[in-house]
């Protein structure tokens, strides 16, 4: 099937993990036992729409991702699968609030992280390393261990899951629906995407979800493609400023209160193990790419309680804060290209940047139009991160590194989960004023940075107003990620 467009719709890529490439961590392993379970999983499956069939393309020997892991949690609460920061499936912060009746939304622009992915070569590292320790055990005192016996390491490297394709389209049909009044033939949703290849499968299947709830009337199609290459000019992606150290002390400060516990249960019941706090904070990903990618409960999720998840959160919250947001002197700075951009979508002027932003791109009405109606991007967390702090959104004082704080803001499953996403409306009401709304993950944002109504609403020219940060090129923040 092929898309009006000429293209080919898919959700994600045929060149992932084959039965012959799932390891045992150092030795080939068959994946039989995985596929009679993808199998038997299918069945479960019909309840996915028509659509994601016509547009899907399923990896060879893997499990089917039913969605049902954050509807129903196959087993885990959400408070778990919530809680784990940016390795949180998507979900909604808040119910989504139409605006006053009194006002129309005229422009929308969309920001959106990719979808669930396998873990990056870092962080399969990282998991690696106590993993195989745990695996090397000649016996375990704890039965609940017992499964590692046949553990199978069988997760690619980086690239868009299904599940993650799942939510990508699923998102483009909301959003279609949402604001289908804003769409016409003449005035489809402009596409940009960072060049990372999840990023791209991401806005792809976006396109399709969007094309799928129109009736296969309008057809979105990426514009452009932003190079994550060395050096290049880049408002998705957060890798220009050199400068920009993360300070791992406080993050760090936490993971030695909460994880000792864990490493001496852990030692008890894998007699040489020999883990430490550091080993256990990197172990415990495994929990969230094993279920996003199977589907299906990981046993590495039972081997914590909902409360150490609840630590573990807190404790990339910490990280996150000090690495592009306002903790970090230079994090907020990452996100003002896109800011500006924003700006300028808003007011249908030029952009003014001296930071960021690709020129060449941004002074041509075919890469960077003024006249749409609707725009998306797609970018990284990190950088979205940096985004939200560049604005003003979910600024708290420095999270404490010896409690964990239930209140608190800063909280990355709600800011940046797989597929989060920013929506600023822009909308025009009775009065013949326009004015702006933010909303992270459906929550409308107070902006009270702007003057906001209790319905969030800020008068467009109190918002640009408020992003002076921005406007000045980060007050000399800029200058200061190379001097």
């Amino acid at each position: 099937m092929t898309r009006k467009d000429g293209t080919i719709p898919h959700f994600i890529r045929s060149d992932k993990p084959s039965c012959t490439d799932r390891t045992h961590l150092d030795k080939q392993s068959p994946c039989q036992n995985r596929c009679f379970r993808g199998v038997a999983l299918l069945v479960l499956g019909f309840f996915l729409s028509a659509s994601y069939y016509r547009y899907g393309r399923l990896y060879h020997c893997s499990s089917p991702q039913l969605g049902i892991v954050v509807t129903t949690g196959v087993g885990l609460p959400k408070k778990v699968q919530q809680a784990w920061a940016a390795h949180s499936p998507y979900f909604a912060a808040a119910a989504y609030k139409a605006p006053p009746e009194h006002c129309e939304i005229t422009q929308v622009n969309l920001l959106q992280r990719h979808g669930a992915r396998f873990p990056t070569a870092g962080s399969s590292k990282k998991m690696q390393g106590p993993l195989e320790r745990l695996m090397n055990a000649t016996s375990y005192s704890d039965k609940t261990y017992e499964f590692l016996n046949n553990f199978e390491w069988d997760l690619g490297e980086a690239h868009l899951i299904p599940f993650g394709a799942k939510e990508a389209f699923d998102s483009g049909s909301q959003h279609y629906l949402r604001y289908k009044d804003l769409i016409t033939s003449d005035q489809l949703p402009f596409v940009r995407a960072s060049g990372g290849e999840r990023v791209i499968d991401s806005a792809m299947n976006w396109t399709a979800g969007f094309a799928s709830a129109s009736g296969q009337i309008y057809f979105p199609t990426i514009s452009v493609i932003i190079s994550e290459e060395k050096g290049a000019n880049n408002t998705l992606e957060d890798s220009m400023c050199p400068n920009a150290e993360s300070n791992k002390e406080p993050g760090n400060a936490w993971r030695d209160i909460f994880t000792p516990a864990i490493a001496d249960r852990i030692n008890e019941a894998v007699p040489g193990a020999e883990f430490d706090n550091d080993d256990v904070a990197k172990l415990m990903p495994l929990c969230a790419f094993e279920t996003l990618f199977h589907g299906t409960a990981s046993p590495f999720c039972g081997l914590f309680t909902p409360e150490e998840w609840q630590a573990r959160e807190y404790y990339d919250d910490v990280l996150k804060y000090y690495k592009t947001g306002h903790g970090n002197p230079l994090g907020p700075v990452q996100g003002v290209g896109y800011v500006n951009e924003l700006l300028a979508r808003l007011t249908g002027k030029p952009v003014e940047d001296q930071t960021q932003t690709n020129s060449t791109l941004d002074s041509s009405p075919i890469t960077f139009p003024l006249d749409r109606s609707f725009y998306t991007d797609f970018s990284h967390d990190n950088q979205m991160v940096a985004i939200y702090s560049a604005i003003g959104l979910f600024y708290q004082d420095p999270p404490s590194s010896k409690r964990l704080d239930p209140a608190r803001v800063w909280r990355i499953s709600r800011m940046t989960p797989f597929s989060g996403r920013l929506i600023t409306e822009k909308l025009r009401c009775k009065d013949d004023m326009e004015y702006v709304r933010m909303l992270v993950n459906d929550a409308v944002q107070p902006l009270a940075f702007c003057g906001a109504s209790e319905e969030g609403l800020c008068e467009l020219s109190a918002f640009v107003e408020s992003q002076a940060y921005a406007r000045s090129n980060g007050n000399g923040d800029w200058d200061n990620c190379f001097s």
